[in-house]
């Protein structure tokens, strides 16, 4: 009896396990995929086939030329300010190498009359000319690099005063020298605010 429930029960486990194995072969398919083997015969025409298309996308692609390195135009707004005070400096050196000789300020009463339109004077004019355009040029250009934020010690803070500083001087002299009748005294503060240009132009060169 106890054979027959033990033949039973294995019976019963066999057809489960039959019945398991069928499901689980209908939904779960775990053999390999079938490889798709290639004939000799379809190789060339594959082949030929790669090579049509690599040649296309050779031909769709353009030869790229290097980029060459930046190189900012000789003259602009930015750096006309630069060109007009070394200008405003050579015009100044050429003023005082075309100073008359003779006294300054303490000259005698019998002194022949000053020449007040020659070489010396024009160049004088010429000078103040330019350091006002030297400086209206560098204001419009550069007005966002001024800041007092910064301190003076700014480099551009500096070159800021020196430069207007320097014109300013110039301008001093030439006008109190051409506003004299007689030869007066002002080389000195003529070179000092040339001096102060050079100076200028040499912190942000």
């Amino acid at each position: 009896m106890r054979i027959v429930r033990n033949f039973n029960q294995i019976v019963i486990g066999c057809c489960f396990a039959l019945t398991s194995g069928v499901v689980m072969s209908d939904t779960l398919d775990l053999s390999l995929p079938k490889r798709q083997i290639l004939s000799d015969e379809a190789r060339p025409f594959l082949l030929a086939a790669n090579d049509a298309d690599v040649s296309k996308v050779k031909a769709n692609i353009s030869t790229v030329t290097p980029a060459s390195e930046f190189e900012p135009p000789f003259f602009s707004g930015s750096n006309a300010p630069k060109y007009l005070g070394i200008g405003t400096v050579v015009l100044a050196g050429l003023t005082a190498m075309s100073a008359p000789e003779g006294c300054e300020g303490s000259c005698p009463a019998t002194a022949a009359p000053r020449e007040t339109n020659g070489s010396h004077a024009q160049f004088a004019k010429a000078t103040v000319a330019l350091a006002a355009a030297t400086i209206a040029t560098g204001l419009y250009a550069h007005w966002d690099d001024f800041s007092t934020e910064d301190g003076w010690s700014d480099p551009d803070n500096l070159h800021v005063l020196l430069g207007i500083s320097g014109a300013a001087l110039m301008a001093y002299a030439v006008n109190k020298s051409a506003s004299s009748a007689t030869p007066v005294s002002h080389a000195a503060v003529a070179e000092l605010g040339a001096l102060g240009m050079v100076v200028a132009i040499k912190l942000t060169w």
